[in-house]
């Protein structure tokens, strides 16, 4: 038992002893060893492929593109764009020509209508900026409601060869309207237009004339757009001849009414623009709108419609009379009209 006591005595001596100055000297290798620890640890994941993969934070979804707009590439034109309700939608209509035939005015006229939307400015779309694609030409569009239509006008489209094809593969119901004038008066007062941008312009006679003396240049812009038969047998090769509408350039002048009664009839509108909205400006020699409602001015066009033509000696005109007659006769048979140029 004495033996058992001293074996415990001893344990427990060494136990007492252990607490002594022994301990201390051991104490401080725990906390060293723990150190050691995290470091061997940290140094392992150090290595390439030996850590565990981090969390993933998902990045953030891409805000939506905003659509292509006409100011966003150099050199493309600022077009206005209406706000609002409503949506974009491709045009059901337009007015695909001819330059100084009264393109402008009809466009105003329309929109006073309340269920035409129309774009103001030329958008050139399918003559010029065509590469830019369809969704850039939707973004130009005002936005309309169910039931309105939307339009633009582009006088080139319809001297333009690829237009007819190009908006054929965009619709091909597209409802077509053309303004036409006298051949002759229209060549001269493209002229006109083009003189008081370029006041060092040759004389309407050298350009219209071959050295100024010889036959008619068709190479002259001027004169060919005054082609319109055959302009037009480039349209019926994609669209039937029951998707235009020719409007009377002369009669939009004396009858605005009835001329764009006639077009809202071709667009399914109710007649909304009668000849209420209308009166003569003997100034400017062509119809303006009345004064509207809230504003004290009748609204007439720009400054640049109206100008004086220049001065063209008859023989002259009358040469250019002989060279459309037989081009003026096949656009009557084409079209069912006799637009009373001859």
């Amino acid at each position: 038992m004495a033996g058992s006591g001293g074996l415990g005595g001893g344990a427990g001596g060494g136990h007492g002893a252990g607490a002594g100055p022994g301990a201390v000297l051991r104490a401080p290798r725990t906390p060293l060893l723990l150190a050691a620890l995290v470091l061997g640890v940290y140094c392992l994941c150090a290595l390439p492929g030996r850590c565990p993969p981090a969390a993933r934070v998902p990045a953030p979804a891409p805000a939506p593109a905003e659509p292509p707009r006409a100011s966003l590439t150099p050199g493309a034109l600022v077009l206005p764009v209406a706000s609002g309700p409503g949506r974009r939608r491709f045009p059901q209509a337009l007015i695909v020509g001819v330059k100084k035939g009264g393109t402008r005015a009809l466009l105003e006229f329309l929109r006073l209508h309340p269920d035409v939307r129309a774009l103001g400015s030329e958008p050139h779309f399918f003559d010029r900026w065509y590469e830019r694609g369809l969704a850039w030409y939707r973004s130009l569009m005002p936005r309309t409601l169910d039931g309105q239509i939307t339009m633009e006008k582009t006088p080139s489209y319809f001297v333009t060869r690829e237009a007819p094809r190009r908006i054929h593969g965009m619709s091909p119901d597209m409802k077509l309207i053309v303004v036409v004038r006298n051949p002759v008066t229209r060549a001269i007062s493209d002229y006109a237009q083009t003189l008081s941008k370029t006041p060092g312009l040759p004389s309407f006679r050298a350009l219209a004339f071959r050295h100024g003396l010889g036959p008619v240049d068709t190479a002259w812009s001027a004169v060919r757009i005054g082609l319109y038969a055959q302009h037009l047998d480039n349209w019926l090769r994609y669209f039937p001849l029951s998707h235009f509408l020719f409007v009377s350039g002369e009669r939009l002048v004396s009858d605005p009414a009835g001329e764009v009664g006639r077009v809202q009839d071709f667009l399914g509108l109710k007649r909304v623009v009668t000849d209420k909205h209308f009166y003569f400006n003997a100034t400017k020699g062509f119809p303006c709108l009345k004064k509207a409602q809230g504003s004290s001015h009748p609204r007439c066009l720009g400054k640049s419609k109206g100008r004086p033509h220049p001065r063209v000696p008859e023989a002259l005109v009358q040469r250019l009379r002989d060279f459309y007659r037989p081009f003026n006769h096949k656009f009557y048979q084409m079209t069912g009209q006799d637009f009373g140029w001859d």
